[in-house]
């Protein structure tokens, strides 16, 4: 048995990894970034060692490094996770010349299904069938996309996790799109290779987990469906798929099993398809490592599938026959993003000021995230995995619903809200969904977000926000950065106080006109009110006021920015009557500003710079890219005029508001 693994990740599944591997009694070895210092995995783990402070290529890909890390530790196996280095063929030939087991499939299963390329074509031989495609240069792509027809799929070669994956739409747009496409590739990949795919309308996603051994025993444990996704990444699977029949389920099973054979396949991994209408599936391609979203299976087969990978790495033959296993209830998982659905869900990196997960029997929470924690640049904006199990899909998404509306996420943009209403939708409930539901469907979905809210009586965030810094006094002493807090400026109360206050951008007046331990009126907009029964600790309130009992959570942040947390709903609120001494600007909107300054909209790095000095532009030209939390944001210009002048050059990082370019405004 294998006797103590290095885990070359981040995040939750480093965490999720260290789970087994300690029930299983071995000790675990992790390594970090300097920027993942105070990170969950690097505390959970037996040991811990840094490696280089943020480039991903000092770092989580850095081979040598994490070979050098894994001997000096005394590690005999490393456990790759996902992303990164768990498709990567040299990283498994680096570990077999150190002798060290890499706890995934061997390099030549990892070749051939890890390049989207190579694993068509030897799929294509099994009589699987594949969906039409075209490889080669950048020129023959382009020359030839027009034989499958558009729109096209354009894919990375050795892509993944939904990274390096573009719709095409029309001939005009492609050689822009292989640019971007390529880029991204070459840095998340290292492998800039693309080809492009026949785009199959309104599929359904559906996979198949498997596992195999090194006796040529290969099982599965039945399939997921993952049509929900946004950017093509997935961010709702479920099992057992609601879409196909028992007789698809067991084709679709039964072809998984045997690609898996006729390679030889010696691990966990995963068989995508795409299925359509008429419920006519295709290989679209094989993950060769453990998937995000293998939680799922797990609740309901009650495998670990972690336990088996690295059972299989230590050379144990699979225990699990294939008639044995079944399908128990339905499980959902939800992936909670640091993101902004209502701006094309924009990344949302930042401090969190307040983090409290659901609570509740039939869940389970794969997080990397300790409470409070700032949500890096650097990385994928995934918070955690929300699954839950219940005897049918309906008992289970139900249960879905309630434990996002109990997941209280202060600081920062975040889907819960979006993903609860998803839950709630009818299509949903219907299983009327398809990959484009998110594409089609999410205005409509951020419309209900804000239309729910707006039910909420607006005196109730207004009295949540006031009530909790006038209470008790040690709660108006800090805020949670431990600086004074606002209420501490004003430096006394009167019996009698007006206050401004901003509730997501509606500019109120509120006039208190009686607080002390036990009662507290005021008046909002005219109407008076007053507040009974309230309880108040350091991050939750309750009280009853206009016949309402109300329960909010809480927080702060460093710029005097209040989030309340009401049925689900979040609100910011600020006092506009007092000055804060902040260095934390609010938003990430890309500013032209009285001097044409135009700035960053997130912490990031220069990947690509679109003008010269001296160069007209006209408004929404590309400027400049900037990448962040692994996705390419465009900097347009707001306006239309001259460069005066670059500050900054490609691979610098810069921070929100750092000025990126000047521009000459055009004269009417």
């Amino acid at each position: 048995m294998i006797k103590k693994i290095l885990i070359a990740n981040r995040g939750e599944i480093a965490v999720r990894v260290m789970r087994t591997a300690k029930k299983m009694g071995i000790p675990t070895v992790a390594v970090y970034s300097e920027v993942d210092r105070d990170s969950l995995h690097v505390l959970q783990a037996d040991e811990a060692f840094c490696i280089g402070e943020v480039e991903l290529s000092e770092t989580y890909l850095n081979i040598s490094k994490i070979i050098e890390t894994a001997k000096a530790s005394g590690c005999d196996a490393i456990h790759p996770g996902y992303g990164f280095l768990a498709e990567n063929p040299a990283f498994v030939g680096a570990c077999e010349e150190s002798g060290i087991i890499f706890i995934g499939p061997d390099v030549n299963s990892m070749k051939i299904m890890g390049n989207k390329i190579e694993s068509r074509e030897f799929v294509s031989k099994t009589g699987v069938p594949v969906t039409a495609g075209i490889t080669g240069s950048k020129e023959m792509l382009m020359k030839s996309a027009h034989k499958i027809g558009f729109p096209v799929l354009l894919k990375a070669a050795a892509g993944g996790g939904g990274k390096g994956m573009r719709i095409v739409e029309t001939p005009d747009e492609l050689e822009e799109a292989i640019e971007s496409t390529s880029r991204q590739a070459k840095a998340y990949f290292a492998d800039e290779t693309v080809y492009i795919e026949k785009f199959i309308n309104e599929p359904r996603h559906i996979e198949v987990q498997i596992l195999g051994d090194n006796s040529g025993n290969v099982i599965h444990l039945f399939e997921r469906e993952c049509s929900i996704q946004r950017r093509y990444q997935k961010i709702i699977e479920e099992s057992p798929s609601p879409t196909i029949t028992p007789g698809v389920r067991r084709q679709i099973c039964e072809a998984a099993v045997k690609i898996g054979k006729e390679i030889r396949y010696n691990n966990a991994g995963t068989i995508e398809f795409l299925v359509d209408k008429s419920l006519n599936y295709y290989f679209l391609e094989m993950n060769t490592r453990i998937q995000v979203e293998h939680p799922v299976t797990e609740l309901v087969t009650g495998i670990d599938i972690v336990e088996q990978q690295i059972l299989i790495a230590s050379g144990k033959k699979l225990v699990l026959k294939q008639n044995d296993i079944r399908q128990h209830g339905h499980a959902i998982e939800c992936r909670i993003y640091a993101e902004d659905p209502a701006r094309n869900f924009l990344p949302s990196p930042g401090k969190m000021t307040l983090y409290k997960e659901p609570s509740m029997q039939g869940i389970r929470i794969d997080t990397g995230i300790a409470p409070n924690a700032e949500i890096k640049s650097f990385f994928d904006p995934m918070i955690s995995k929300l699954v839950v199990w219940d005897k049918t899909r309906d008992l289970a998404t139900k249960k879905m619903g309630d434990a996002l509306g109990s997941y209280i996420i202060h600081g920062i943009k975040t889907n819960v809200s979006y993903l609860k209403q998803l839950m709630n939708s009818t299509e949903f409930s219907s299983n009327s969904i398809s990959t484009r539901f998110c594409d089609e469907h999410t205005e409509q979905l951020v419309s209900k977000i804000q239309a729910e809210k707006e039910k909420i009586p607006v005196y109730i965030p207004l009295i949540g926000y006031l009530l909790p810094f006038l209470v008790k006094s040690n709660l108006t002493k800090v805020n949670s950065s431990g600086k004074v807090n606002l209420w501490e400026t004003i430096g006394y109360w009167r019996d009698l106080m007006q206050v401004r206050i901003s509730t997501d951008s509606v500019e109120l007046s509120v006039l208190i006109f009686k607080y002390s331990d036990t009662s507290f009126h005021c008046s909002v907009n005219g109407k008076r009110y007053e507040v009974s029964d309230w309880k108040c600790t350091s991050d939750r309130l309750s009280f009853i006021t206009d016949g309402l009992t109300c329960s909010i959570y809480f927080s702060e942040d460093d710029g005097g920015n209040a989030f309340l947390s009401i049925n689900g709903n979040l609100f910011t609120v600020k006092r506009l009557d007092t000055l804060i001494e902040t260095n934390s600007p609010v938003g990430f909107e890309v500013s032209g500003g009285g001097n044409n300054n135009i700035t960053s909209p997130m912490p990031g790095k220069v990947i690509k710079i679109n003008v010269r000095e001296g160069e007209e532009v006209k408004r929404g030209s590309l400027l400049m890219i900037i990448e962040a939390m692994k996705m390419e944001n465009m900097i347009l210009s707001p306006l239309n005029g001259k460069v005066d002048k670059i500050n900054v050059s490609v691979n610098d990082r810069v921070e929100i508001s750092n000025p990126l370019v000047h521009l000459i405004k055009e004269t009417d």
